[in-house]
C-alpha cells in the first residue's frame, strides 16, 4: 500500500505538465501549421540579417517542411543559398517558387541571371523575355532588357569561339573565351575548352587555374581531373600529379586512363621518395642510382629528366666526386641556366677542383637569381676566400693531394717529400737553401693539414700559419719565428731525421 501511495503522488505532480502539453497540441490545432511556418520565417529572416547563414538555413528548411506549398519559403531558402555561395542549390528553389507563382517577376528574374552564370543561354533568354511581358517594375524592365542584350552578345561570342577552336586557332579563341567567362562565370564548358586553348598555347599555369574552376562547378568531372594530373606529371610535379589522379578515382575507380596514370605516378613517386630520403641520409651514392631509376622509369617527360639530373649533381657534389658533378651540373645549368641549386652545387664543386674563379662566377650568378640566400653569401665569400690563399701559399699543393684527400694520404705524401727535400740530401749552399724552403713548407703542410681544426680553417680561406689572415688575431702561433725556433717539423711523425745548420 504505501509503494501505490508513493507511486499516485508522482503521478499526480506530473498533471500540470500533462495538462499544459494537451493545453499546446490543442493551440497547434487551432493555429496550427501557418503559425509554426510564419515563426521559422521570421526567426530565419533575422538570423540572415544577422550573418548567420547555417542557422538560417535551418529555419527554412523546417518552414519548407511544414509547408511545401508557401511559395515564399522557397525564395527565402533561395536567398540564403545564394548568400552562402551555392547557386546550384538556389536555381531548383527558384523554379519551386515560379512553378507555385509564375508572375513572381523578381524570382524569375533572379533565376534568369542565374542562368546566365551558367551558361544556360537559352533558358536566361526565355525568363528575359517572360519578364518583359509580365507588367514588371521599370527597374526590372531596365534590368531584364539589359540582360536579354547581354545574353545575345554571349551568344555570338560562344560561336565566334567555337569556330576559332574547331579550326585550331586557340589565340583567337582565347579572348573571346575571356568575355564569356566574365560573365558565365560558373560555366564549366567555356572554363574546360579555355584551358584546352592555354595547354595547346603551353600556358599551363593558366590552364590549371580553369580546370581547378571546372572540376568543382561540375560535378563527377573526372576528366577535369585526369588533364590536371597529366599537366602536373609533364611539369615534373609527381606529388601534385598524385594528388589530382586520386581524385579522379575517387569518383570512379574503374577509370581506365586515370588507373593507368595512376600506377605510373606512384611508382615514379615512390622512386623519388626513396631518393630523397637517401639524400637526408647522406647516403649519396645509393640516391644518385635511385635517381637513374627514375630516369629509366620515365624517359619521356624532359622535366623528370632535369630535375632528376638537378639532384645527381647536388650528391655527386657532396660525395665530392668532382668531374661528374661539374659536368652533370654543366648539363642541368645548359637547359635552365638561372637553377640555384645546380649553380651552387657546381660551385662546390669547382672549390673541390681548385677552380675558385670558376666558382665565384657561379656563386655571384646564383646571387643574382637569388640575393637573400644565406648559402650563397657564404660561399661566395669562401670562394674569394680560397682564391686569395691560392694566390699565397696551398698546403694541398705543396704535398701534391686533392683537397678530399683523406689523413693517410696526406702523411704518405708528407713522408715521400720530406725525405726527398730533406736538407741534409744537399751539399751545394744555393741548393740547400732552396731545399730548407721547401722542407718547411712541406712540414707546415702536414702540420696543418693532419690538424682537423686548423685544416678546416684552411678550408674556409684562412692560413692558420699565417697570423696576418688570423682574423682577431691570437688564435693561434703555428707560425715560425726567425725559421727553426722550438719547430720540430717530425715530432708527429714515424720518422727521425738528423738535420744539422751549416
Amino acid at each position: 500500500m504505501v509503494a501505490i501511495s508513493s507511486m499516485a503522488h508522482k503521478l499526480l505532480n506530473y498533471v500540470p505538465f500533462l495538462l499544459v502539453l494537451i493545453d499546446l497540441r490543442y493551440e497547434g490545432v487551432k493555429g496550427g501549421k501557418d503559425g509554426g511556418v510564419e515563426n521559422h520565417l521570421e526567426m530565419g529572416k533575422k538570423l540572415l540579417a544577422a550573418g548567420q547563414l547555417a542557422d538560417a538555413l535551418s529555419h527554412f528548411h523546417a518552414a519548407v517542411d511544414g509547408d511545401p506549398k508557401n511559395y515564399m519559403v522557397y525564395y527565402r531558402r533561395a536567398t540564403v543559398y545564394l548568400a552562402m555561395g551555392k547557386s546550384k542549390s538556389a536555381l531548383p528553389d527558384l523554379s519551386k517558387v515560379i512553378e507555385l507563382k509564375p508572375d513572381f517577376t523578381s524570382a524569375r528574374l533572379q533565376r534568369g541571371n542565374l542562368l546566365l552564370k551558367h551558361g544556360k543561354l537559352d533558358e536566361a533568354e526565355s525568363d528575359f523575355k517572360k519578364v518583359l511581358k509580365s507588367n514588371p517594375s521599370s527597374r526590372e524592365e531596365q534590368e531584364a532588357q539589359s540582360q536579354l542584350k547581354k545574353s545575345d552578345e554571349i551568344q555570338r561570342l560562344v560561336g565566334q569561339a567555337q569556330s576559332d577552336f574547331n579550326r585550331r586557332d586557340y589565340s583567337s579563341a582565347v579572348p573571346h573565351l575571356d568575355i564569356i567567362i566574365d560573365t558565365c562565370v560558373w560555366d564549366a564548358d567555356s572554363r574546360e575548352m579555355r584551358a584546352e586553348c592555354f595547354i595547346q598555347l603551353g600556358e599551363m599555369g593558366k590552364a590549371i587555374s580553369d580546370l581547378k574552376a571546372a572540376s568543382k562547378l561540375k560535378s563527377d568531372n573526372t576528366q577535369a581531373f585526369y588533364k590536371l594530373s597529366t599537366i602536373y606529371y609533364n611539369l615534373g610535379d609527381h606529388e601534385m600529379s598524385l594528388n589530382e589522379v586520386r581524385e579522379c578515382l575517387k569518383l570512379d575507380p574503374d577509370h581506365k586512363q586515370c588507373f593507368s596514370h595512376y600506377k605510373q605516378v606512384k611508382k615514379l613517386n615512390k622512386q623519388i621518395q626513396a631518393a630523397e630520403e637517401l639524400i637526408q641520409q647522406q647516403m649519396y651514392s645509393d640516391a644518385i642510382s635511385k635517381y637513374e631509376s627514375v630516369m629509366k622509369t620515365e624517359p619521356n617527360v624532359p622535366q623528370f629528366i632535369l630535375n632528376a639530373k638537378e639532384r645527381m649533381c647536388h650528391c655527386l657534389s657532396k660525395d665530392q666526386q668532382t668531374p661528374k658533378a661539374i659536368s652533370v651540373c654543366s648539363e642541368v645549368l645548359k637547359a635552365n641556366p638561372q637553377n640555384v641549386n645546380a649553380l651552387k652545387d657546381r660551385a662546390e664543386a669547382y672549390l673541390q677542383d681548385d677552380q675558385y674563379e670558376e666558382a665565384i662566377k657561379d656563386f655571384e650568378s646564383a646571387k643574382e637569381h637569388s640575393e637573400n640566400d644565406r648559402q650563397i653569401k657564404e660561399g661566395l665569400e669562401r670562394a674569394q676566400r680560397l682564391l686569395k690563399q691560392s694566390q699565397k701559399r696551398d698546403y694541398y699543393k705543396i704535398l701534391g693531394v686533392k683537397r678530399t684527400a683523406q689523413k693517410k694520404e696526406i702523411l704518405k705524401a708528407y713522408r715521400k717529400l720530406a725525405q726527398q727535400w730533406h736538407p741534409d740530401n744537399f751539399q751545394d749552399a744555393e741548393e740547400k737553401k732552396k731545399a730548407e724552403k721547401k722542407f718547411i713548407d712541406i712540414a707546415q703542410a702536414k702540420e696543418v693539414l693532419t690538424n682537423p681544426e686548423m685544416r678546416s680553417k684552411f678550408d674556409q680561406g684562412e692560413d692558420p700559419m699565417d697570423p696576418e689572415s688570423q682574423q682577431g688575431g691570437g688564435h693561434h702561433h703555428h707560425h715560425f719565428r726567425g725559421g727553426w725556433d722550438n719547430f720540430n717539423p717530425f715530432g708527429s711523425g714515424p720518422f727521425n731525421f738528423k738535420f744539422n745548420f751549416n
